[in-house]
């Protein structure tokens, strides 16, 4: 049975703490309240993960898992389930076993008179600002259900866009990685067969196969040494991206780099139109909704962009203007979000434009794959060229001397 630590006052109004042992949160209530308590706070006392079953240890919690959570609550609390009894049936129906615990989390909360927002809140790495923000909002208006489906349907179009991209990213990553490790295992397995080999001739041997050679050596005796060095520098530029300059000359570089930065910058213009639109089609505030746009962005060029346009929107300026400063959003986009102002129809903007962008996603994500094929291909057959006339150049060498 799990133990509960509590924190509670006495009739004396003296703060006590202690350990109950119970099935479940309900028990703990009804034995604190036995005792005349009045309950401040009871928290479920978390065993050790090294001991923990390797079948109870935490699983991760998938986007897909967040989506099915809220279609199923969206559909409970449409037919008139009220909020605690659909979470307990949530808890109950949840096959992640990480995503159960924090749906029990929740539903101890609410018991406790929490608010669903609150309560969910309180786990940020799973339910994140925007997901918080639209619950609050839905609770406020009455129109949960509503929101739970915009919210819903906003992380499945988001799940699908990152889905894309990085599939987009998969070809290529494995098809470079194979040609390294082919390249390396040449270097040190094929390549030093031949330098004993040319080592009998006595003879020099020609520029590009004495530098093959060389670097084969160095290779296959400092091979520590170059990965100490890879090391060092995936360690200094993690540390450099957590700094503010560097994680900001990072992002930037990013939406300018070659070839990838162009898809970057649309993905990330479709993730701010879209998650705009739905917040404040869902009732958000402006300001709020914009600061939770700065919060989920996922870049920090871009979230200087929007840090621009809160200070905009409460001077009383447009959101338009600061965009256009930025010169990162395309001018159709400032234009159409300019228009969407005027009419007062902006979240019906945001959601054109965020559904265009997705299809130049779509169309950027099939080009680069086009594009990038034959470009592997031909970086491949240079390299391997390289090496195949570089290893052989002695011996042709040779068969022109003896004829």
């Amino acid at each position: 049975m799990p133990t509960f630590k509590y924190s509670a006052k006495d009739q004396d109004a003296q703060t006590v703490t202690g350990k109950v042992v119970a099935n479940d949160l309900e028990m703990v209530v009804q034995e604190l309240r036995s005792r005349r308590l009045i309950i401040i706070s009871i928290d479920e006392e978390k065993p050790s993960a090294f001991f923990t079953p390797s079948a109870e240890r935490a699983k991760a919690i998938k986007t897909e898992d967040i989506i099915l959570f809220s279609r199923q609550m969206a559909t409970m609390v449409d037919a008139g389930i009220p909020i605690l009894q659909t979470v307990e049936a949530l808890e109950e129906q949840a096959s992640n076993p990480s995503l159960k615990k924090i749906i029990g989390a929740v539903r101890d909360d609410i018991r406790l008179g929490s608010s669903l927002s609150a309560a969910f809140a309180k786990h940020p790495k799973v339910f994140d600002n925007l997901f918080v923000n639209m619950i609050k909002v839905g609770e406020t208006g009455g129109v949960l259900t509503t929101v739970l489906d915009r919210l819903s349907s906003y992380m499945e179009k988001s799940d699908r866009l990152k889905r894309k991209v990085a599939g987009a990213m998969i070809y290529p990553t494995v098809v470079v990685s194979m040609a390294f490790i082919i390249t390396v295992g040449l270097m040190i397995f094929v390549v030093p067969t031949f330098k004993s080999i040319y080592g009998s001739f006595n003879k020099d041997l020609p520029p590009l196969t004495a530098a093959l050679l060389n670097f084969s050596d160095a290779l296959k005796h400092q091979a520590l040494y170059y990965l100490a060095a890879i090391v060092a520098l995936v360690f200094m530029y993690i540390n450099y991206k957590k700094t503010p300059a560097g994680s900001l000359r990072i992002d930037q570089y990013k939406l300018k780099a070659p070839v990838f930065g162009d898809l970057i910058c649309k993905v990330a213009v479709s993730r701010f139109c879209r998650t705009l639109s739905v917040l404040v089609q869902s009732g958000v505030p402006i300001l709020e909704g914009l600061d939770v746009v700065r919060k989920t962005i996922g870049n920090r060029a871009l979230e200087l962009v929007v840090e621009d346009v809160i200070k905009s929107v409460r001077e009383g300026q447009s959101i338009a203007e600061p965009l256009t400063r930025s010169k990162v959003f395309p001018s159709m986009v400032t234009k159409m979000v300019a228009v969407g102002e005027q009419s007062g129809q902006l979240d019906k903007m945001l959601i054109k434009v965020a559904d265009f962008f997705d299809e130049q996603v779509d169309a950027v994500v099939e080009n680069l794959t086009s594009l990038i094929e034959p470009f592997i291909i031909g970086f491949l057959g240079i390299v391997i060229g390289f090496i195949v006339v570089a290893l052989f150049m002695p011996i042709l060498n040779m068969t022109q001397l003896l004829k």
